[in-house]
C-alpha cells in the first residue's frame, strides 16, 4: 500500500479497506485522475454512484440496444474512477447483453461500490 495517495488514507475506512485490487474503487487510480484534489474525488464519486444506481435501475428492463448503451457508458465511467470490477462486468454485458447472471452481478457490484463510497465519506 506504500506509495498510494489520495482519499485512501485521508478518510476513515480508507486505510482498512484492503488492498487496491480488493477495494471496489481503486483510490490511488482515482487520485491520479483527479490530480489529488480531494474535493473533486468526492464529487466524481458522488456522480458515479448516481449514474451507477440509475443504470442498475434501468438495465434489467431495457431492451438490448438500450442495455448496450447503458453498459457502455457505465464501463467508461467506472474505468475513470477506478471501479474496475464494474467496468469489467459492464464489458461482459456488452458481449452478452442477455446474460442474467452478469446483469445480476452488476447490481451486486454497484451496491458494493455505493457502500464503499459511503464508508469512506464518513
Amino acid at each position: 500500500m506504500r506509495g498510494e495517495s489520495g482519499i485512501a488514507f485521508s478518510m476513515p475506512g480508507g486505510d482498512v479497506s484492503g488492498t487496491a485490487r480488493s477495494r471496489p474503487v481503486d483510490l490511488a487510480h482515482l487520485s491520479r485522475q483527479t490530480m489529488g484534489d480531494r474535493a473533486l474525488e468526492q464529487e466524481v464519486l458522488a456522480l458515479f454512484v448516481q449514474q451507477a444506481l440509475g443504470v442498475r435501475d434501468k438495465i434489467l428492463e431495457a431492451d438490448v440496444k438500450e442495455r448496450l448503451l447503458l453498459a457502455h457508458g457505465l464501463k467508461g465511467s467506472a474505468r475513470g474512477v477506478g471501479a474496475f470490477a464494474i467496468a469489467d462486468c459492464a464489458a461482459a454485458i456488452e458481449g452478452q447483453p442477455e446474460d442474467a447472471k452478469t446483469l445480476n452481478r452488476l447490481g451486486v457490484l454497484i451496491e458494493e461500490v455505493r457502500e464503499f463510497i459511503a464508508a469512506i465519506g464518513r
